[in-house]
């Protein structure tokens, strides 16, 4: 049996430090990654692409015709419709389906990781409801959690830091943070608690929420931080397969 995770689920609020970890993940060699954080290889599904795709295309629609279909322009970014986030679980249960599925040798060495956020009126609840029944076999969940509060200080913070080195810097907009990620679901979901269980259209994920706070940019003190909440989860995932 392989030591990784074949399907990890990587949530949390937006700065909450999901990037971060899987920046750092991607600096570390494939044997200490497998060894310490029993990741393998890594293929990485994240939806903010696509979300930005639509911004993109809505604003190359209203050069054309004067009309946008999926978001609207604010002073500091954009504001999706809230069935753009429905329409990218779509998306993962497309590729996922096509690429992965039923590639047994993808997992002999690789982890697909799914990267997304939710909350407010388009909470977990409903994005995970969307997700194909088979996505859940195999997988488990790693929730990065800060406050809702450090979620838009981290965020306002970045985008400050990003602008002395590049005009093209942008952030998740005050207005858009309010609406969908201040609040979520995710304590109600796991009823408070930090490590278990969830069933999930007939499949059992382990899942272990990480405190990503206080915020930390020393490699040492996140990789302890990662490793004790990943070494965790791999006890809860592999307890259930032997």
């Amino acid at each position: 049996m392989t030591r990784t995770f074949d399907r990890l689920f990587v949530l949390g609020r937006p700065a909450s430090g999901k990037s971060e970890f899987l920046d750092f993940m991607k600096k570390i060699s494939d044997a200490e990654r497998a060894e310490r954080f029993h990741i393998g290889k890594m293929k990485i599904l994240d939806d903010f692409v696509w979300l930005w795709e639509h911004f993109e295309e809505d604003d190359m629609w209203e050069e054309l015709i004067g009309k946008r279909f999926h978001s609207e322009r604010l002073e500091h970014g954009y504001m999706n419709s809230p069935e753009i986030f429905d329409l990218t679980m779509k998306k993962f249960n497309h590729l996922i389906s096509r690429d992965f599925l039923d590639k047994e040798d993808f997992y002999k060495d690789h982890t697909l990781l799914i990267e997304f956020a939710r909350g407010g009126e388009k909470p977990y609840k409903n994005a995970l409801s969307l997700l194909l029944p088979e996505i859940f076999q195999r997988a488990a969940i790693l929730y990065i959690e800060v406050r809702g509060e450090e979620s838009v200080r981290r965020n306002n913070a970045r985008y400050k830091e990003k602008l002395k080195h590049s005009i093209l810097a942008h952030k998740v907009p005050d207005e858009v943070m309010a609406r969908y990620y201040k609040e979520d679901d995710w304590k109600m979901l796991t009823e408070k608690r930090d490590d278990g269980f969830l069933t999930l259209k007939g499949a059992k994920l382990p899942f272990v929420t990480m405190n990503n706070e206080p915020e930390s940019v020393d490699p040492s003190v996140l990789g302890c931080r990662y490793e004790a909440a990943l070494s965790h989860l791999w006890g809860l995932f592999s307890g259930m397969r032997t």
